[in-house]
């Protein structure tokens, strides 16, 4: 790690937001010099301002260029923390010429006949009610594949930094096709039943499946699934939606909103519409981490010598998944080798210019 080339990360625990800071720049300044750009994630529990991390972080590192968001909790290397006061940082020593900050929707992300298709990662502001709008701008306008993630905050710190400070809209960071970047997703879900087809719909709600009640549909895929207790089965129940024409079976998880049980409706937290697929799943510790594992173990497996990674987790993920988010840093980590890797825990993830939930999305670089 001491070489000017290899990325550094580095993560503090501290409530106040300087101290931390201070922490992370002499350890990641210990473990080398050099740098051209660094990735900084903080989290709701700190007390400061991302601007102030930023400034002491550039004057203590020499790094000009910082990209970064707040999240509930933060990673960095083997390490991660959720719901404390901490700031994570990566260095890495990309050429200037190969990256691009952005915030808001830029009108010239990259010349096509500079660059052409690129990876743009995102940070997006929750509260922003077009931010579904500004995600598939964005993709539109760069021809990028999106990842990353939604800003997670329980307080007023919404700060996103792509060389400025900001909020309340899009940022992140533009990478050429000089950086090679590998991404995998995990979903963390088994399903109970088959897939199957929203026949009707009624103001919204899940009216008919296959023809018959939604309700109907969700009992009798419950009762082929033989589980010993029902009620850890219904706390964990979700439902999925297969992406339409994708070839990988991928989908995403939203909730189970609730049930009509006098006319056997279901309520999905989606648009939903009639011709539409879904089918009902579980989520829990067990189907998370066989899923995490094997993406892992794919993605590396197909990546050649990564330099670093990006991780972005579920806030539902973490501790509340796992035994805690040191534990899903480890697992992830225990295959990849213990490369540097920059991460946080997000109100939604991103992939392509869907939003998902319950997810995570891992970037080999």
């Amino acid at each position: 790690m001491g070489s000017a080339e290899a990325f550094r990360t580095a993560l503090a625990i501290d409530e106040d937001a300087l101290r931390a800071t201070e922490k992370v720049a002499d350890d990641l300044m210990a473990q080398g010099s050099g740098g051209s750009l660094g990735f900084v994630y903080v989290t709701d529990r700190l007390k400061g301002d991302l601007g102030s991390v930023v400034e002491k972080l550039r004057t203590k590192t020499g790094v000009e260029h910082w990209v970064g968001t707040v999240g509930f909790g933060v990673i960095a290397g083997r390490r991660a923390t959720y719901n404390e006061p901490a700031v994570a940082a990566m260095i890495s020593t990309w050429p200037e010429t190969t990256y691009q900050l952005y915030s808001g929707v830029p009108s010239k992300p990259f010349a096509a006949d500079q660059f052409g298709m690129a990876t743009a990662i995102v940070h997006v502001d929750p509260r922003n009610r077009q931010f579904d709008e500004l995600l598939k701008s964005l993709g539109s306008a760069s021809q990028a594949y999106l990842l990353g993630g939604l800003t997670a905050s329980r307080t007023k710190l919404y700060d996103q930094v792509a060389d400025q400070v900001t909020s309340g809209g899009i940022s992140g960071l533009l990478l050429s096709p000089a950086i090679p970047v590998s991404i995998g997703i995990s979903q963390g879900c088994s399903a109970i039943g088959p897939i199957r087809t929203i026949t009707d719909t009624y103001e919204g709600l899940v009216a008919t499946i296959d023809g018959e009640p939604a309700l109907q549909a969700l009992l009798n895929d419950l009762s082929a699934a033989q589980d010993a207790d029902l009620r850890v089965l219904l706390q964990a129940l979700h439902v999925g939606l297969p992406v339409p024409q994708c070839d990988t079976g991928d989908y995403v998880v939203r909730n189970i909103a609730g049930v009509d049980t006098e006319r056997g409706y279901v309520a999905v937290a989606d648009n939903i519409e009639v011709g539409q697929k879904l089918f009902f799943c579980r989520r829990n510790r067990d189907a998370a981490t066989k899923d995490l594992t094997a993406m892992v173990q794919k993605l590396h497996a197909r990546t050649s010598a990564p330099r670093g990674a990006l991780y972005v987790s579920c806030c539902a993920r973490g501790p509340n998944m796992f035994e805690s988010a040191a534990e899903e840093v480890e697992l992830v980590q225990s295959i990849l080798g213990d490369i540097p890797m920059i991460g946080f825990y997000a109100n939604g993830e991103i992939a392509g210019d869907r939003i998902y939930g319950y997810t995570g999305v891992l970037a080999l670089f």
